[in-house]
């Protein structure tokens, strides 16, 4: 890549990451509407990587109900892609869950951080976009200091959980519909973009 595309990456993930903060802030905002605040129940959090996030109702994860597509991975692992959406800081978020329906828990996942990140922890920064028809390939976004714009922590899946996950890339030109998703051990899933 170019010194002028990596800078350009970099300044995409900046607004990235600005909008995102934007975004996060605006949500925190407003008044209490005079609802009674209930403690969490538990206050141990899950390890990044091992659990899934409770549903709105407190129990377990709701299922996304759009299924872009399914891929088989090692031992019981499936990696599940709910959206790819085009958003409009210039960029895509795919986004998704990894499930394990094996009764023991599946540590392989140091592939999926990619080789260029082998000291950034685990992660799914080693996710891949392809443009088939505009022949390009486009790799997870960073911020300025070089963290992928991805899930990160994933270390570990336990027996039979379920993890989301989301992946943030450079947004392929406005004709591509569809792109190839590639996550290292599992195959290549066609996906459509929305948005």
């Amino acid at each position: 890549m170019s010194m002028q595309h990596m800078v350009k990456a970099r300044g995409g993930a900046a607004v990235a990451v600005a909008a995102v903060l934007t975004l996060v802030l605006t949500g925190c905002g407003g008044g209490d509407d005079n609802k009674s605040k209930t403690p969490p129940k538990s206050s141990a959090a899950p390890s990044a990587g091992t659990a899934s996030a409770p549903s709105p109702s407190g129990g377990q994860p709701s299922e996304p109900t759009q299924v872009l597509a399914t891929v088989n991975g090692e031992t019981g692992i499936t990696l599940v892609i709910n959206s790819a959406t085009r958003d409009a800081g210039g960029f895509l978020t795919v986004s998704g869950q990894i499930k394990n329906s094996a009764d023991k828990d599946f540590t392989g996942t140091a592939p999926w951080r990619g080789n260029e990140l082998n000291t950034g922890g685990e992660s799914v920064a080693g996710a891949t976009l392809v443009d088939k028809a505009g022949k390009k390939r486009y790799y997870v976004l960073r911020d300025t200091d070089g963290r992928c714009l991805c899930t990160t922590g994933v270390s570990r899946v336990k027996a039979s959980a379920t993890i989301p996950f989301f992946v943030q890339f450079p947004a392929p030109p406005a004709s591509a519909t569809e792109v190839d998703f590639s996550l290292p051990t599992f195959a290549s899933a066609t996906i459509k973009i929305s948005g």
